[in-house]
């Protein structure tokens, strides 16, 4: 059987999220399999490049996972032709530049997700990739959750009937540090270092609630920081700048009339419901609510008929009468799905939409998020013109 290389340059991957999900979960994982197979039967191998500064960092890391090349010479590395992706996973601050210098080089480019910090930036990378004519993406990870994926089968087979509204809870309970050890990173509490749970979350749910359920046309969002004070990796205190909860409304332009989405995201809540992120899905015909893997579903025939009394404990188990949506399929890593999907579309030009300009819509729902927190006020989104 044939096999193709693919040289990748894997920038920002000694971080959590680029390497777990990124490096080993997806990329080396894929080579473990015996490649991408394209539609040839050819195997597509990826030969990674671990990028980074700290050399230490990165020989580490690329010795205990037996990657063979690795550098601190991010120019070096793009002027090699024989590696024609780019990935990045760093910091948000430094992504615009770094995808411009990919581009540049004529890489193709994909990268984690939101693709910068402003809008302006962000139109403008999308616009270079297309105009320089390289193959580009962002990471929508979640579409590939198995939860997702089923909520989205019941939409396209016309379960729900006429969509009503979405409703969304996001996140948990973050400790401060103080006495309990933060399970995230203290950057994240500021906004100066890229921090904020609207910039965070609001670009997910723009992409989720695109694809799954129908497009975002307007937002209105509170995004307060609840917490003042939280304690960095050393034990020292810290003024909280970024907002750490996000309460939104989103009105979408169903094919059958606006439906109404609503999504808390909050670092600030403890968890009482069956996933740390949960969508209810409501319609005229059934409803579902999906978490990150399990999906469960109530037709209208199998409705219950609660009558509201408040003088006596309510006797109906409300958690029955509904189905769990079958898997039907074997779910692999959303990540690695991904990546998969954009390697055929790098070679062989397999369809892809997750582009940057996608990329950008989510960018554009953060900054309308902040704008509507701020002023108070419904904020419309206008289409992009890239």
């Amino acid at each position: 059987m044939k096999t193709e290389r693919i040289g990748i340059i894997m920038h920002g991957v000694t971080g959590r999220m680029g390497m777990n999900q990124h490096l080993i979960r997806s990329v080396l994982t894929i080579r473990e399999q015996g490649g991408v197979v394209l539609s040839d039967g050819t195997r597509l191998m990826p030969d990674p490049i671990i990028v980074g500064r700290n050399a230490d960092k990165i020989e580490a890391l690329a010795k205990a996972h037996g990657v063979e090349r690795f550098t601190t010479d991010l120019d070096a590395a793009l002027a090699n032709p024989d590696d024609t992706v780019f990935f990045d996973a760093a910091s948000t601050q430094m992504r615009p530049g770094l995808l411009r210098r990919a581009i540049d080089a004529g890489k193709h480019v994909y990268s984690e997700k939101p693709v910068s910090e402003g809008l302006e930036d962000a139109v403008s990378i999308a616009r270079h990739a297309k105009t320089k004519g390289v193959k580009n993406g962002i990471v929508h990870d979640k579409l590939d959750l198995p939860g997702l994926i089923k909520l989205k089968r019941l939409r396209d087979s016309g379960f729900f009937g006429r969509i009503l509204s979405v409703k969304g809870e996001f996140g948990y309970w973050v400790f401060e540090g103080d006495w309990m050890p933060a399970q995230r990173p203290s950057w994240n509490y500021r906004v100066e270092d890229g921090g904020g749970m609207v910039s965070d979350m609001l670009c997910h749910w723009r992409y989720v609630l695109d694809n799954v359920v129908a497009p975002v046309k307007s937002v209105s969002c509170y995004a307060p920081t609840h917490i003042p004070t939280r304690w960095d990796e050393a034990g020292a205190p810290y003024d909280c700048t970024a907002d750490d909860a996000a309460y939104a409304t989103f009105l979408l332009d169903g094919p059958e009339g606006e439906i109404v989405a609503h999504i808390n995201s909050s670092w600030c809540t403890r968890v009482r419901r069956d996933d740390l992120v949960t969508f209810q899905v409501d319609g005229t015909h059934g409803s579902a609510v999906a978490g990150l893997h399990s999906c469960v579903s109530q037709h209208r025939a199998n409705t219950p008929k609660p009558v509201w009394n408040p003088d006596e404990p309510n006797e109906l188990d409300f958690y029955e009468g509904w189905e769990e949506v079958p898997d039907n399929m074997i779910f692999d890593n959303g990540f690695k799905v991904q990546w998969e999907q954009f390697l055929r579309h790098v070679v062989e030009d397999a369809p892809w939409s997750y582009t940057l300009e996608e990329g950008a819509k989510g960018v554009q729902l953060a900054e309308a998020g902040y704008l509507s927190s701020k002023e108070r006020r419904w904020v419309d989104l206008e289409d992009l013109g890239i």
